[in-house]
């Protein structure tokens, strides 16, 4: 028997193509049975250490290409709802939704598809505990469990394992998916990754 794949995904709670790419991540763990690993980061940092510009010392084309028209072609091709540019709350704290996505475990992959959705599609306050907590009742899931749990020190320390992890290995970006150690950036690399779990690419 063949031993079962894993696709390592390291991302944060806010990224916008985290969330055009995470139903098309879902049907390809569920058609080629692979695992999900769930490995949210500290964003600000990750993207320090690679040497990447701050949201607003980018250029007004860089922001209008990726951050705009990329952003609406990408959801009409993935049939998603988003909003107009960027949330609401977009410059909030993401260490409570990253923790709480790590904390739910064996629903992570549900979870985290809820908490994208909210953000992106619902304009949703995410750093939010009664949001947080909203949609996790709402899964069905223990909230007041999940919640306790994404604030304990060792959800904290997987979190900055997750972030730590991250800048070693060269992360520049959310998402980003690790098939045997191979790097795929961007959910635009989806079918790459879903390749790389039958066949691997050359080195």
């Amino acid at each position: 028997m063949r031993p079962t794949r894993e696709i390592e995904y390291f991302y944060s709670a806010h990224s916008a193509y985290a969330y055009l790419g995470a139903w098309e991540l879902a049907r390809i763990a569920d058609q080629t049975g692979a695992r999900v690993i769930h490995r949210p980061f500290d964003f600000h940092p990750v993207i320090n250490a690679a040497g990447g510009q701050p949201f607003k010392k980018r250029s007004a084309a860089h922001v209008d290409y990726f951050f705009g028209r990329e952003l609406v072609r990408w959801a009409e091709w993935r049939g998603l709802p988003i909003v107009d540019f960027r949330p609401t709350y977009h410059d909030n704290p993401l260490h409570l939704p990253n923790s709480a996505i790590i904390a739910a475990g064996e629903h992570a992959d549900a979870f985290s598809r809820a908490v994208l959705q909210a953000h992106w599609r619902d304009d949703a306050d995410i750093a939010d505990a009664a949001v947080l907590h909203a949609l996790a009742e709402g899964m069905g899931m223990d909230a007041e469990a999940l919640l306790t749990a994404a604030g304990s020190g060792a959800i904290e320390a997987q979190h900055q394992a997750n972030t730590k992890e991250a800048i070693d290995r060269g992360l520049f970006g959310s998402p980003t998916y690790f098939v045997d150690g191979d790097m795929f950036y961007g959910q635009d690399r989806l079918m790459m990754v879903e390749r790389a779990l039958d066949t691997a690419f050359s080195r």
